[in-house]
C-alpha cells in the first residue's frame, strides 16, 4: 500500500498553522529520509530528516541501556526554542519544532492528536 504524500503534507500543515507557537514540523522514516515536513525556510529538509532518524535512534539505545523502556518522546530545549521527536509507528519518526513561548502541556497534546491522524495515514 502507497503512503499518501499529500495527505500527509497537508496533516503538518495543519498541524504548524494550527498549533499556537509551533515553527515546523517534519515526518521521516528511521533511516533519515523526510514523507513530508513544513519546515522553516532556513532548514535544509535532508539535513534535519537524517539528523531527526539517528537522535531518536540514539535515545531509544540510552532509553534501554538505562533501563527505561521504550521511548516515548526526545525533548531538546535550546535558547531559541525547542525540537520534539516522536515515534511514529515503526515507520516514521514525527519532529516538531516549536518556540519558547509555546505551553509545553498544550504542546504535547496537540503532537499526541497529530500522531494518532499520522498513523491512521500510514497504515
Amino acid at each position: 500500500m502507497a503512503i499518501n504524500v499529500d495527505k500527509l503534507n497537508h496533516i503538518l500543515q495543519n498541524f504548524v498553522s494550527a498549533t499556537n507557537d509551533v515553527q515546523g514540523a517534519a515526518l521521516v522514516t528511521p533511516d533519515g529520509l523526510s514523507l513530508a515536513s513544513t519546515l522553516p525556510a532556513n532548514m535544509d529538509e535532508e539535513r534535519v530528516a537524517a539528523m531527526s532518524a539517528a537522535m531518536l535512534s540514539l535515545g531509544e539505545r540510552i532509553g534501554g541501556e538505562l533501563s527505561r523502556g521504550s521511548i516515548d518522546r526526545i525533548y531538546v530545549e535550546g535558547n531559541d526554542g525547542y525540537g520534539v521527536l516522536s515515534s511514529c509507528g515503526a515507520d516514521a519518526v514525527f519532529l516538531v519544532l516549536a518556540s519558547k513561548a509555546v505551553k509545553q502541556g498544550i504542546l504535547f497534546l496537540e503532537i499526541k492528536n497529530a500522531l494518532s491522524e499520522l498513523k491512521l495515514v500510514m497504515t
